[in-house]
């Protein structure tokens, strides 16, 4: 289906690499933990070239919910303590624990990002590139967010997209538009019901 690549590439284990260039770190640094919510819209391009688009809202600390276009049957979402990967088409499930993910880097503003991801240089000087990869298990694939430099947001960074890359170098492309910042977002925002037999929701 259309979401599972990014759901691997999202769901890989814990990171380690070496430190980064300061400055853009601690600019990273300080937009993570200015922003307490985000609202975007997304489009998601999978290996093949094809693309689907949906909403993505973010709460910190721990929550994040990527929300398909009708029709497509699927969800990832983040509940403050573990990412899940909903299929309600085939009605599985499948959870990790927040810690074990890339988007880590999102979810927890107390974190110092430079203890597993390091800033990569551009082209553009307007753009901040940030990949997050442990070298010790390649496997687990590599996820790079990229920041555009804009004075009006948070810390002069915004969110603009990523790109993940599993073990396979099977490409996933986000990007985000319409970003709106530290704006309201209901805990109930992060609920999701259950496809399984006997299901509930959470």
């Amino acid at each position: 289906m259309f979401s599972r690549p990014l759901a691997l590439s999202l769901l890989a284990a814990p990171l380690l690499v070496a430190a980064a260039p300061a400055p853009e770190f601690a600019q990273v640094q300080q937009h993570l933990k200015a922003v307490t919510s985000m609202t975007a819209d997304f489009t998601q391009e999978d290996r093949n070239g094809r693309v689907v688009a949906g909403t993505m809202t973010l709460k910190r600390p721990g929550k994040i919910r990527f929300q398909y276009e009708k029709g497509i049957p699927q969800l990832i979402v983040a509940d403050g303590s573990s990412l899940y990967f909903i299929d309600y088409q085939v009605r599985q499930v499948q959870r990790w624990p927040i810690g074990n993910s890339p988007l880590r880097v999102l979810l927890d503003p107390n974190r110092d990002i430079s203890g597993y991801a390091t800033v990569k240089p551009t082209a553009d000087p307007r753009v901040v590139s940030v990949e997050v990869h442990d070298n010790k298990h390649p496997e687990y694939g590599r996820i790079t967010l990229v920041f555009q430099k804009d004075a009006a947001a948070p810390a002069g960074l915004k969110l603009q997209g990523w790109v993940a890359l599993d073990a396979q170098n099977n490409r996933t492309t986000i990007r985000l538009s319409n970003q709106r910042f530290n704006v309201p977002v209901a805990d109930s925002s992060f609920r999701w019901t259950d496809p399984r037999p006997q299901g509930r929701t959470h």
